[in-house]
């Protein structure tokens, strides 16, 4: 038997993860009605097995494989035929998994951070490393990929004269800091700022995406960005605007765009003219999850559905553009730069031509140009998955839970609400990753801030107010005069959320218990919101078309909600 095989009783709670390669003994794994054999798909990885019980919740696989692994468990995602198993208190079974099946296995790495070693032999290295590594690991990846300078790393220091540390993590030298920074790699202890030359070669050396050398000695041609503009009516607000010629003030100095670590499709941070700050964010559709050029591992889908029920591959940059228009002002329908109730970036659909970005480095040879949703760059302290939600502010909290109930948001996690302190020190909550947001119908509906304290809290009278002033029609009519063109079953949902938002709040009901109603507790049972419609559908007569239905819907949902009063 292979030495990573671990013998397993179904009998025992605390059953270990059983990983073994392919080569490993078959006669090692045995199939009852409790425990059976899967299959583990990581990317670059050989095809490995295991055995957990039928009845293993997905989080405790993922704790399997984090102890066997090393994966850290929050940055697992596990897709099962097309579809990511997001709920982990559901069992694995019920998502269809039995046995012999095939798992695959996302890793979800933190973002890199940039930096560069200058050397005293005239060179200088660009590294994409990610932020949880330390000095140690730069100076062993210099010396491994760069033989001639064999030792380099021998003392590293920042330029500033700062002695290094090699336990010093990358995210502590970069704390607060998004642009490059500089060490000086010498292999003696003294070192002069003359021997720094400026006229030094250049290479970029991405150590997390396979550490391929890349010499900039030939330039190339710059590449564009442009803005997809449907409707000539519409024109964009001055922020849109100054953030798409940043950007293409970034490309033209080319300055290659930095690729991110997290999120499940292509994500790519995209830098001002000095190549200091990033200034946006930009998801290409051909790399969105199970889409062709998806970078991350994640299988091409079979049937054009998305990780998501009701989605489909390819749309989600539309999503992420229509999140924003819909996320309106306090004051009204958006008139230019105004600040969205949610807080969501401003962010739009653009063309990059000339040119397309890939997992490694932004290239200007192809001549097909890519579609994506660009959104403007926030700086933060990190998401809510890096801190407890206990010191969220209830307002903060409250925005968003009204965004994700409006739009059926299928993806809510912690990982995609960003943390700022405003001027004055408070902690604001950026809502961002709203490409499965809009979907088809409500059986992936998940919000996280479910769980957080401040979800039982009641609305204030601001919120309630705009609450109140969401008008679904005009809504759907503005996604359509800016180009979004949104199937007919995700208007529907789109209008059943509204209704049960609104009707919810003017009851004096919680985010926790609108939201509740509209998510399912497990994925087997149907949420309430779901058998509301199902109701509704029998008492429609055949034929009759969606205005019979939408008819039906306010009384059977008056009901549900007067029975969760009562």
């Amino acid at each position: 038997m292979s030495s990573t095989g671990i013998a397993v009783s179904p009998s025992n709670d605390a059953l270990d993860l059983v990983v073994a390669q392919l080569d490993g003994d078959q006669s090692s794994y045995h199939h009852t009605p409790e425990v059976f054999l899967l299959y583990l798909a990581v990317p670059g990885v050989p095809l490995a097995k295991m055995q957990v019980l039928e009845s293993d919740s997905v989080a405790t696989v993922k704790l399997r494989i984090q102890n066997s692994k090393g994966f850290v468990a929050r940055n697992q995602r596990l897709v099962f035929e097309g579809r990511e198993l997001s709920r982990n208190d559901s069992r694995i079974r019920d998502y269809g998994v039995r046995y012999g099946s095939v798992l695959h296995l996302v890793i979800r790495l933190s973002d890199p951070r940039r930096t560069a070693v200058r050397t005293v032999y005239r060179r200088k290295f660009k590294f994409q490393v990610d932020q949880r590594q330390n000095a140690r690991y730069m100076k062993q990846e210099i010396s491994r990929n760069v033989e001639s300078l064999d030792g380099i790393g021998e003392s590293m220091t920042l330029v500033n004269g700062e002695k290094l540390d090699e336990s010093t993590l990358i995210s502590t030298i970069c704390e607060n800091n998004t642009s490059d920074t500089d060490f000086l790699a010498n292999k003696s202890e003294t070192f002069s700022g003359k021997e720094i030359d400026d006229s030094f070669d250049q290479l970029s050396i991405a150590s997390d995406i396979g550490n391929n050398l890349q010499f900039d000695d030939a330039k190339e041609k710059c590449a564009l960005i442009e803005p997809i503009v449907v409707n000539p009516s519409v024109t964009l607000t001055p922020t849109i605007t100054g953030m798409i010629e940043a950007t293409l003030a970034g490309l033209e100095m080319e300055h290659t765009p930095v690729m991110s670590s997290e999120g499940t499709g292509g994500v790519y941070f995209m830098l001002d003219s000095s190549g200091q700050e990033y200034v946006a964010v930009f998801k290409p559709i051909n790399e969105e999850p199970m889409a062709k050029d998806n970078p991350n591992g994640y299988p091409l889908s079979s049937d054009g559905e998305g990780l998501k029920r009701g989605t489909r591959v390819g749309e989600g940059a539309f999503r992420e553009v229509a999140a924003y228009i819909l996320d309106h002002p306090v004051s009204g329908y958006r008139v230019s730069d105004e600040l969205g109730f949610a807080g969501v970036p401003p962010t739009v659909l653009v063309r990059c031509l000339n040119g397309y970005v890939d997992q490694t480095r932004y290239d200007c040879e192809e001549k097909e140009p890519k579609i994506g949703s660009l959104q403007m760059f926030v700086k933060n302290s990190g998401s809510c998955e890096e801190f407890g939600p206990r010191d969220f502010p209830v307002q903060e909290v409250h925005k968003i839970a009204v965004l994700d109930m409006r739009l059926a948001n299928a993806d809510r996690h912690g990982g995609n609400i960003l943390i700022r302190k405003d001027e004055n020190g408070q902690i604001e909550l950026i809502p961002i990753d709203h490409g499965y947001c809009l979907p088809e119908s409500f059986e992936d509906c998940t919000f996280d801030w479910l769980y957080w304290p401040q979800a039982r809290q009641p609305f204030n009278v601001e919120t309630l107010d705009y609450i109140k002033s969401l008008d679904e029609e005009e809504d759907i009519k503005l996604l359509k005069l800016n180009g979004c063109e949104p199937s007919s079953k995700c208007v529907c949902v789109f209008r059943l959320s509204t209704m049960m938002l609104k009707k919810g709040a003017a009851r004096g009901l919680t985010p926790y218990e609108i939201g509740n109603m509209l998510c399912r507790e497990n994925i087997t049972t149907k949420s309430k919101i779901e058998e509301i419609v199902e109701e509704a559908e029998d008492v429609v007569l055949p034929g009759t078309g969606e205005k019979a239905f939408m008819e039906a819907i306010p009384g059977i949902m008056d009901r549900h909600l007067d029975e969760l009063l009562n």
